[in-house]
Formats: structure tokens, C-alpha cells, sequence
């Protein structure tokens, strides 16, 4: 597992060694240019000094007086002992002065050659093995020449030198840096810490909302989207805890009753006998398979079980045409009649989960077959808008009071002694939120019940339930 601190200190150190490798080359250039450029302006300084000093004003014997003590002083330095010639460097330095062909002095690290032919300026020369920076100065209208050498490791042992000085800080620095760049990013990452072991160590059964005080800006967002994961689980550990509630209870007396016609059928010793408490067992049985069925139902509508990526557009008038033909021979067998009205011309397209509108139907006009009395009829109308798309369904059972038609879509509400299983307006209405649509019950214009549904034209709805 990757440490966020060991990355992050990675990257810091990486991008901090990276900056002062890229600003020791830069300052290791800078060092050496301006370190030539010091030197060759001492080099002309000290042209320019031996130049004043031959130039001046003397008498001859004077002149050669002086330049007989110059080269007495410089044979001095090169024959005493290196502690009494002054510097190490003194060797590695070296000047002639010609007048003509002729040389009138040098120093003793100098050769009797000319350090270059170069009549002014500065040039790079090679003499006895070792790379030279080499000064010429020419005094105008006389056959005066200086020429001033310096060779070229003194200026690099002074270069490096002096880069190393300047690295040396960063170098020991670095460790000291890293240190303290683990102990900061440690301290930053201290609530991240925090909040891990407040997780660690919560209970299992703990879902109220994670609490961290001071709380940090970085990690608002992390604490939001724990805390909503922690409610959406609370939620649906509730709707688990109901729907197994509400499931047991639902088919505690179902199954006591298969069992009382499983015993019933046993027990008899008349065939007509055994064979009705058989009959009222098969009805049983159905009657606990839909039971069943519209739970299972009512469990995928849960809206945490979003299935929008799996929806598509289709023709409201050609599923409620299939559903209704589905449901044509119950309604034969109870002796009802099933009517649609919609206009064929209409735009009827919707976006919706597949078997959506079958589901709607199934249940709204299972409703009212359950409900309405032979020889009557079930009317089901299309209509449509720019808004909306509504679809209704009439029958001339006897409907639902206006105070409890709120309550007749809470699921295990039932109406009347022929009631189904409670689940059938509840599952209606759930699977409109998920579509962003309304369910309403009304009293039918015949009597009875009246249920409208309205749901959304717009394409790109975004269909969620709160």
C-alpha cells in the first residue's frame, strides 16, 4: 500500500533536488564566468602596472638599476624555499615585458619565448604542458610590449571551489530538510489519521454521521461523501428491517392457511372433500406466489436501486396496447371489459425501464378488475401535451374515500373483502418517482375509482426519488 506521506515526500524531495541541481549549474556557470572575468581584468591591471612602471621618467642608468632589482627579487622567489616565496599560486603566474625582440625582463615562472605572438589582447596559449590565459598589452608609438599569463587550473581550482562552497550548504542541509518535511507533512496529514482511526474503531452497528472536530477544508468533501454513504446504508437497513417485517407478517397467516388445507386434505376421507381443501390449496398458493411476486416487485423499485443507464425510449400507446392484451382473457373470464382510448396520430414516445409501463398496468388495471363488478367496464385513456404524458384508469367498482386515498397507496393497505395484497398502488406510485412522474385517485366520472397517472415528456429528465 502506497504511503500518501512517502509520496508526497518523494515528490517534494524530487522536485527540491531537481531545483537545486538546476540552480548549481546555473550558479556554477555564473561563478565561472564572472571568475574569468575577474581574472582578465586583473591580468590587464597587471599589464597596465608593469606598463606605468616602464614608462617612467628615468635616466638609463636608472632605468637599468630598476629593472636590475626586479630581476634580482623575482631569481630571490624563484630560488627561496616555498614558505618564505609567498603563495603557491606564485608559480602558476607569469609576466614578460619585451621591448622589440628584445627581453628586458620576466617573471620566474616565464620562458624566454614569448608567452604569444599576439601583438594586443587576450589569447589562450600552451606552454610546457599546462593550458595558459595570456594577456598582451602594446604601448602605442613604442616597441614597449607586456605580455601577462595565468594559468587556466588556477581559475578552475578557484571555480570549483567555489561552487563546492556554495553547494555545501544545500548538501548538509538536505538531510536536515528532509527531516523536517516528514515531521510537517506527518503533522498536515494528522487529521486524515484522525478521522482513519475514529473509522477503525467505530462500532459496526454505528451509521449516524462521522464527526471530526476541527475539521479541515481538504477533507469536507471525504467527511460529505462518508457520511452520505453512512445515511444511504442507515436508509437501507431500515427499508431491509421493514420490508422483513412487513414480508413475515404478510405471510404468517398465508402460509397457515395453505397449512390448515394441507391438513384438510389429508384428513378427509371423501374424494369431493379432499379434492375442494386440494383446489382451495392451489388458490392458496397463487395467492402467496403473487404476494410474493409483489414484494420482489416492490424491492427492485427500491430508489437506491437506480436503473437509469438501462432505460429507453419507447411508445407508451404499443406497451399499454401489450399489457392490456395480456390481461384481456382475466378480464373475460370475470366478465369485464377493457377499453382504450388514445389518438393514434399522437407522439407517445417516453423514455422509461424496460417493463415499466407493463408493471404500471399490470397493477392499476389488476386494481380494477379486482374491484369492479361484472358487466361493467374499465376505461383506460391516453392523453398528451407538451408537457406530459397522462394515462388514466376508470372503473365503476366502489371506489376509495376521499380520506383514505392517501393511505390506499402506503403498502398493505387494502380496500374491501376482496382486496389483493396492498402492494399493487404502492408499487405504482414507487415506480413513478423513480420516472419523476405523479400518481393521483380521483372518483371516476361513473363512480368508482379514477387513477391518473402524469408522467414527464422531457427526454433528459433526471429521474430520481428523494
Amino acid at each position: 500500500m502506497i504511503s500518501i506521506r512517502r509520496r508526497t515526500m518523494s515528490v517534494v524531495l524530487l522536485v527540491f533536488g531537481l531545483s537545486m541541481l538546476l540552480l548549481g549549474i546555473t550558479s556554477y556557470r555564473d561563478a565561472a564566468r564572472e571568475v574569468e572575468e575577474l581574472f582578465d581584468a586583473r591580468l590587464a591591471q597587471n599589464a597596465r602596472v608593469l606598463e606605468g612602471l616602464m614608462q617612467a621618467p628615468l635616466a638609463a642608468e636608472e632605468r637599468l638599476a630598476l629593472l636590475s632589482s626586479l630581476d634580482s627579487a623575482l631569481q630571490r622567489a624563484e630560488q627561496a624555499d616555498q614558505r618564505i616565496a609567498g603563495h603557491r599560486y606564485e608559480s602558476k603566474l607569469a609576466f614578460q615585458i619585451w621591448e622589440g625582440d628584445t627581453l628586458l625582463l620576466r617573471s620566474a615562472s616565464a620562458p624566454d619565448m614569448p608567452l604569444t605572438l599576439l601583438s594586443q589582447g587576450y589569447t589562450d596559449a600552451q606552454m610546457e604542458g599546462h593550458d595558459w590565459r595570456v594577456y598582451a598589452l602594446n604601448t602605442p608609438g613604442e616597441p614597449l610590449r607586456v605580455l601577462v599569463g595565468e594559468r587556466e587550473d588556477v581559475r578552475g581550482e578557484l571555480v570549483n571551489l567555489i561552487a563546492l562552497r556554495t553547494l555545501t550548504p544545500d548538501l548538509l542541509g538536505l538531510p536536515i530538510l528532509a527531516l523536517l518535511l516528514w515531521w510537517a507533512i506527518g503533522w498536515g496529514l494528522r487529521p486524515l489519521s484522525r478521522m482513519a482511526e475514529l473509522i477503525r474503531s467505530r462500532d459496526p452497528h454505528n451509521l449516524q454521521p462521522l464527526l471530526l472536530y476541527p475539521m479541515p477544508r481538504e477533507l469536507e468533501t471525504i467527511s460529505g461523501a462518508l457520511n452520505r454513504l453512512l445515511e444511504r446504508i442507515r436508509t437501507l437497513r431500515i427499508r431491509e428491517k421493514r420490508f422483513i417485517a412487513d414480508a413475515a407478517h404478510e405471510l404468517r397467516t398465508p402460509l397457515a392457511v395453505l397449512d390448515l388445507h394441507a391438513q384438510n386434505a389429508l384428513a378427509a376421507e371423501d374424494p369431493a372433500d379432499r379434492r375442494e381443501a386440494l383446489d382451495q390449496l392451489r388458490v392458496g398458493v397463487a395467492r402467496s406466489t403473487h404476494l410474493i411476486t409483489q414484494l420482489l416487485t416492490l424491492a427492485r423499485l427500491d430508489p437506491e436501486h437506480d436503473n437509469s443507464a438501462a432505460r429507453r425510449e419507447i411508445d407508451l400507446l404499443k406497451e399499454v396496447r401489450e399489457a392490456l392484451a395480456e390481461l384481456s382473457p382475466l378480464a373475460s373470464r370475470r366478465h369485464l371489459e377493457l377499453q382504450l382510448d388514445a389518438d393514434d396520430a399522437t407522439d407517445w414516445r417516453l423514455v422509461a425501464e424496460p417493463g415499466a409501463i407493463d408493471t404500471l398496468i399490470q397493477n392499476l388495471v389488476g386494481n380494477a378488475l379486482q374491484h369492479s363488478p361484472e358487466g361493467t367496464v374499465i376505461r383506460v385513456t391516453l392523453a398528451a401535451d407538451a408537457e406530459q404524458l397522462t394515462l388514466r384508469v376508470d372503473d365503476q367498482g366502489p371506489g376509495i374515500p376521499t380520506a383514505q386515498r392517501e393511505q390506499a397507496i402506503e403498502r398493505f393497505q387494502r380496500a374491501g373483502p376482496g382486496a389483493g395484497t396492498g402492494l399493487g398502488l404502492s408499487i405504482v406510485d414507487r415506480l413513478l418517482q423513480r420516472h419523476g412522474g405523479r400518481l393521483a385517485l380521483e372518483e371516476a366520472p361513473g363512480g368508482g375509482l379514477s387513477a391518473r397517472v402524469s408522467l414527464p415528456r422531457d427526454r433528459h429528465l433526471s429521474l430520481s426519488v428523494s
